[in-house]
């Protein structure tokens, strides 16, 4: 086994899943503007802190994805976030892309950025503690979209991302995601993230990445959020596994769901039906953000200095992802 693949494997086997920690401050601040919280760069720290020194550390979350100002920061306790996420026999990792910006010649579209001095910067995350990576792609969804131009541009560079990362001895997090935004149909969004997802491997294969050391963070399969003809979890699951059995290349370890815009209940039940009808190698689990934080965020948000409260209610939501995960949630354990 490759030091990359048991990285791979430790981050998400188990049922453990990913926390993505990595907002940005204008969307941290969106975050806890909602809740009417002061963003400082003291008030972020708090709140992560507060998750990433939470017991299910140690039971659910497998790696924790940063951004920049918070792998350099220190704990409450002296250690710095790295160290404090090691001690709970978590894995730290950072988000490097730069953001998606407009992909010339397809106005609609983006690509994400962030090649540039990449190598230098893994250096020095990895100096940190980082031992994974994740950047973004993003793709709309339409009768137009997304474009070849789109397909073809972002998975080149998630191909030539993932080839440093590599290189630097992390294991790369590849995310193209298909956005849930639109009026098509699930039948759209299986087509559009299969064609998405194959160019990805295809890049991927081309660029000699080692694929036992790479972890896929796909949308679900679902209908666009103003679509007519929403389809139930069973299919969405049914859908999902479908299109990764066709799609991904059976050396590739893990896969991990980011939720898209779902609801914290909504994307457990769905990654709970899709444990349940995974008849492949792959591990999936999940790699949530709001889905995983927006209860304890609002928890929180009522008194930051009520560290248990919050605990309390990250810890159940973790507990619930990873009984998902391994296909044994049920919703009478959500009450």
């Amino acid at each position: 086994m490759s030091e990359l693949n048991s990285i791979a494997l430790k981050i998400l086997s188990d049922g453990k899943g990913i926390l993505a920690a990595d907002e940005s401050t204008a969307t941290m601040t969106k975050r806890l503007d909602s809740v009417k919280i002061p963003s400082t760069p003291e008030n972020r720290l708090n709140f992560r802190e507060t998750l990433f020194s939470s017991s299910s550390m140690a039971e659910c979350i497998g790696g924790v994805i940063l951004y920049d100002e918070t792998i350099k920061q220190q704990s409450s306790k002296g250690k710095t976030i790295p160290e404090l996420i090691i001690s709970s026999k978590s894995i730290p990792g950072i988000k490097v892309d730069t953001g998606a910006k407009q992909l010339a010649g397809s106005t609609e579209e983006k690509i994400t950025e962030g090649l540039d001095g990449l190598r230098e910067r893994l250096k020095e995350y990895y100096k940190l503690g980082a031992r994974f990576t994740k950047w973004r792609g993003v793709y709309n969804i339409s009768r137009d979209y997304p474009s070849k131009l789109s397909i073809y541009s972002n998975a080149h560079a998630l191909a030539r991302y993932a080839a440093i990362v590599q290189e630097i001895n992390m294991v790369p997090i590849v995310e193209p995601e298909v956005l849930m935004s639109g009026d098509h149909s699930a039948e759209d969004c299986y087509n559009k993230t299969s064609e998405v997802i194959e160019k990805c491997f295809e890049e991927l294969i081309l660029h000699k990445i080692d694929l036992r050391g790479v972890i896929l963070k796909p949308n679900m399969i679902l209908a666009g959020t103003d679509s007519k003809n929403k389809i139930e979890g069973e299919d969405v699951a049914k859908l999902t596994v479908k299109c990764l059995k066709k799609s991904v290349p059976s050396e590739v370890p893990g896969i991990a769901f980011l939720s898209g815009g779902q609801t914290e209940i909504e994307s457990t039940e769905n990654l709970n039906l899709i444990n349940k009808y995974n008849d492949t190698k792959f591990i999936m689990s999940y790699s949530y953000g709001r889905a995983l934080q927006q209860s304890a965020l609002k928890k929180w948000s009522k008194n930051i200095k009520d560290i248990d409260s919050t605990q309390k209610v990250f810890n159940h939501r973790a507990k619930m992802n990873t009984l998902a995960a391994q296909g044994k949630w049920s919703r009478d354990l959500e009450n």
